[in-house]
């Protein structure tokens, strides 16, 4: 988020709405994730139309944590 002015003149910078916020824009899922938001937008929350986009992000989560977990398991402790 950009930081703003606040009382005083003192510069502040606003803290993402959860926690996860500031990372999710770097996922390799996050096209899939804005996709499934957009069709939720455009049915109105009617998830049954938009299962497939679900179904797409489900599955790029599962391949980002699987090559984060072949990642981890590759690394040396004593390196």
């Amino acid at each position: 988020m950009a930081p703003s002015e606040g009382s005083g003149g003192v510069t502040v910078t606003a803290a993402p709405p959860y926690p996860s916020a500031a990372r999710i824009s770097d996922s390799p899922c996050f096209p899939q994730y804005t996709a499934s938001l957009k069709c939720l937008e455009e049915f109105n929350s009617d998830k049954s139309k938009c299962q497939e986009h679900f179904d797409i992000y489900k599955e790029c989560k599962k391949k980002e944590r699987e090559a984060r977990l072949e990642r981890n398991r590759n690394r040396s402790l004593f390196s």
